[in-house]
C-alpha cells in the first residue's frame, strides 16, 4: 500500500519521508487521474481544516471512495462532531483522564494530540489512548473538573493551529509515524492487499504461538497478502489495512472486540468478526441456539434466582457450572453436592445474573473439530489433563496442567462427529470456530462452539502442516477478491 502525505502547502512541510512515501499537494490528489486510478494508496491527510465540503473533508472523502485508506477518515471527523460519542469515550477512558490530570490544579484543561502523542511525555497515555479511539493526525481535547476530571470535547485541529512552539516536535511526531514499519515481512513480490493480525506474545492462553503468527505471515505473502503484526495500541491503525485477524483470545468487553468492530464498520475482512465473537463468548446464546437447532448437548438449564433450587432435580450431581463468558476452562467448576452447588452459585451469581448448569458427561477426551467457512478443516483430541475432568488443570500445585493433543486427519474422526461439529458452527456464523463434541455412552454432544480456536506449530498443524496456514489465508484472499477490487491492481 503506497504511502501518501496530502498537504497544501509542502513547502510549510519539511518532512524527511521514508522510500516511497510521496507528499502531494490537496489540488493534485483531488484532480490529478493519476491518484484517481491508484488502487492502494494509504492517505495521511495534513491539510490545513477539515470542515464539512473544505479541500481536507474532500480529501477524506474522496481517499474513502477510491478505495483508499485516508487518516482521519470521513467517519472520524463525524463521529467528534457527535456528543454521544465524545461522552461514550469519556466514561471508558475515565480511569486514565483522571490517572493523568489529578496533579492539575485548575478547572479547566486543553490537551494537543500529534501523531497520538503530547509536548509532555506524561500525557502519552492518554494522548494515545484517545488517538485510538478518534485517529486524526491532530487533535484538540478538552477537559473541566466537576468532581473528577471529564472529558468536554474532541476535535481535529488544523495544521494552521498547531503553536509555533510545538511545530518542530509535530514534524518530529510526523516522520516518525510515517516512518514506522508497517509490515513485519517484505513480500517477494507486490502484495495486493493489507492484513493486520492482532496477537499479544505475553498472553497466558494466546490461541497462537510466535512461530505460529510466523507460519499466517509466511502463508499470506505466498498468497499476495501482506501481513503486519500488531498489538491493542494500534488501534488508530485498523483503517490502513483490508483485513484483520484476530489471534487474541476475545471477550465482548474487551479490546478485542472494540478492534473487530472497528475494522468491520471500515469495511474491512475481519476473522473474528464481531457477530461471533458476541455468540461464541457466552454460554446463555449457546444454550438457546442449541435447544432451537435439536442440536444435541447435554441437559442445560440457565439459572437465575428463581429456579436454582430446581437443579439437582433435573440434571443430578455432579453436575457443571458455568460463567456466561467463561474460557479455557475458567470459570467452569464441577460441583458434587448441594452444599457445594449453592455455594458456587453465590460466587457467580456476583458476576451475572445467570449462570448455566449442565449435567457432567464423563470422557477421557473432547473432539475439537475446526471449522473454516462452514468446512471442518481439522480434526484433534484434546484429552484431559492427567487425574483432571478438564483439559486444563488449574488447581496443579499452583501451576496449569495441559492435556495431551493428538490430532488427526479429518477423514480419521468420527464423521458423525465432524458433521455435528460443522452444523453447529455453522449457527455462530462463516468464520473460524473450534467445535467441542464429546463422545459419552455411545452418544455425541456439542460441548461448545469457540471463536478464536488455538492454532499452535505441532498442535493444530500436525497433520496439514502448511496446508493449515494457507487455509486460513485463502479465505481471506478469496473474501477481499470478491469484494470487487478489479484485476490488475497493485
Amino acid at each position: 500500500m503506497i504511502p501518501l502525505v496530502v498537504v497544501e502547502s509542502p513547502g510549510s512541510w519539511p518532512l524527511h519521508l521514508p522510500p516511497r512515501t510521496e507528499v502531494v499537494t490537496a489540488r493534485a490528489y483531488l484532480t490529478d487521474p493519476r491518484y484517481l486510478d491508484l488502487r492502494k494508496a494509504t492517505v495521511f491527510n495534513l491539510c490545513r481544516t477539515y470542515g464539512y465540503q473544505t479541500v481536507g473533508y474532500y480529501v477524506s472523502l474522496l481517499a474513502a471512495a477510491r478505495g483508499h485508506k485516508p487518516l482521519p477518515s470521513v467517519a472520524t471527523l463525524q463521529d467528534l462532531r457527535l456528543s454521544p460519542v465524545i461522552r461514550i469515550v469519556g466514561e471508558d477512558l475515565e480511569e486514565q483522564i483522571e490517572r493523568s490530570l489529578a496533579p492539575l490544579k485548575g478547572s479547566a484543561f486543553e490537551l494537543s494530540i500529534y501523531f497520538g502523542r503530547n509536548v509532555a511525555r506524561r500525557y502519552d497515555r492518554l494522548s494515545r489512548a484517545l488517538f485510538n479511539q478518534f485517529p486524526a493526525p491532530f487533535l484538540r481535547a478538552s477537559f473541566a473538573r466537576d468532581g473528577g476530571w471529564k472529558l468536554q470535547g474532541m476535535r481535529a485541529i488544523a495544521s494552521s493551529e498547531i503553536p509555533p512552539g510545538h511545530r518542530e516536535f509535530v514534524i518530529e511526531q510526523a516522520e516518525e509515524y510515517f516512518a514506522r514499519p508497517r509490515h513485519a515481512v517484505r513480500p517477494r513480490q507486490a502484495a495486493r492487499y493489507d492484513l493486520a493480525i492482532l496477537h499479544d506474545p505475553q498472553q497466558l492462553d494466546s490461541p497462537s504461538d510466535e512461530r505460529a503468527i510466523r507460519c499466517f505471515v509466511r502463508a499470506a505473502d505466498r498468497l499476495g497478502i501482506q501481513a503486519t503484526v500488531i498489538d491493542r495500541d494500534d488501534y488508530g491503525r485498523i483503517a490502513e489495512f483490508d483485513a484483520l485477524f484476530l489471534r487474541e483470545t476475545t471477550y465482548v468487553d474487551h479490546h478485542t472486540y472494540r478492534f473487530a468492530r472497528r475494522a468491520a464498520a471500515e469495511g474491512l475482512v475481519v476473522i473474528d468478526d464481531p457477530e461471533s465473537i458476541v455468540r461464541c463468548t457466552n454460554k446463555v446464546f449457546q444454550a438457546e441456539v442449541f435447544a432451537r437447532s435439536g442440536i444435541p448437548c447435554p441437559r442445560t438449564l440457565v439459572v437465575h434466582q428463581g429456579n436454582r433450587t430446581e437443579l439437582v432435580a433435573q440434571l443430578g450431581l455432579p453436575l457443571v457450572l458455568k460463567r456466561p463468558d467463561s474460557s479455557f476452562s475458567h470459570g467452569v467448576v464441577r460441583v458434587e453436592d448441594e452444599r457445594d452447588l449453592q455455594a458456587k452459585l453465590e460466587e457467580f451469581f456476583e458476576h451475572s445474573e445467570l449462570v448455566i448448569a449442565q449435567e457432567f458427561v464423563p470422557s477421557g477426551f473432547d473432539w475439537r473439530i475446526g471449522v473454516l467457512n462452514g468446512r471442518a478443516l481439522y480434526a484433534c483430541k484434546y484429552h484431559m489433563a492427567r487425574g483432571h475432568w478438564q483439559i486444563i488443570d488449574h488447581e496443579a500445585r499452583g501451576e496449569r496442567r495441559y492435556g495431551r493433543v493428538e490430532t488427526l486427519a479429518i477423514e480419521a474422526a468420527p464423521a458423525q462427529a465432524v458433521a455435528l461439529a460443522v452444523r453447529a458452527a455453522r449457527r455462530m456464523g462463516d468464520g473460524l470456530y473450534g467445535v467441542d463434541v464429546k463422545q459419552s455412552n455411545g452418544r455425541l454432544v456439542v460441548m461448545e462452539v469457540n471463536d478464536n480456536p488455538n492454532l499452535d506449530v505441532g498442535c493444530e498443524d500436525a497433520v496439514l502442516k502448511e496446508e493449515l496456514y494457507l487455509a486460513v489465508m485463502r479465505t481471506f484472499r478469496e473474501r477481499l477478491d470478491a469484494r470487487g477490487v478489479k484485476e490488475g491492481s497493485p
